[in-house]
């Protein structure tokens, strides 16, 4: 995981019509963790509005996702190994943590998929 970690999620998503479109019902704030680094993450109508990297003495947070850093590095890979290919799968395997209203995530499963995935492309991108 790049030492930014989810820094760029914002622009990334917004940038993202269909994305946005995706989640135009989604109004949440979303903890994400990567080992000891977090971010919370506000969400309005599909749209990210905030991005704010921690530590955070108190978060007021909807669900939270926490997974190490090697592990988000692994679900980011083109052809991430098995067990990483997936949230879902991911929280199989104990590598990802999803901890609080988990009605909101599962509601939106495939906008959080692609949203999360965001990084993992972009790097790629960058990379060629």
């Amino acid at each position: 995981m790049g030492e930014r970690g989810f820094d760029g999620l914002a622009g990334l998503a917004n940038a993202d019509a269909w994305l946005v479109h995706r989640g135009r019902f989604l109004d949440t704030t979303v903890l994400l963790e990567a080992g000891e680094r977090s971010w919370l993450v506000r969400i309005h109508q599909g749209r990210i509005e905030a991005v704010d990297r921690g530590p955070f003495a108190m978060p007021r947070w909807t669900f939270a996702l926490r997974a190490s850093p090697q592990a988000w590095a692994a679900f980011w890979q083109p052809v991430p190994p098995p067990g990483f290919h997936d949230l879902i799968a991911m929280a199989k395997t104990g590598a990802l943590r999803i901890e609080g209203d988990l009605q909101p995530f599962f509601a939106n499963l495939r906008y959080f998929k692609e949203l999360l995935a965001l990084p993992g492309a972009a790097a790629r991108g960058r990379a060629q």
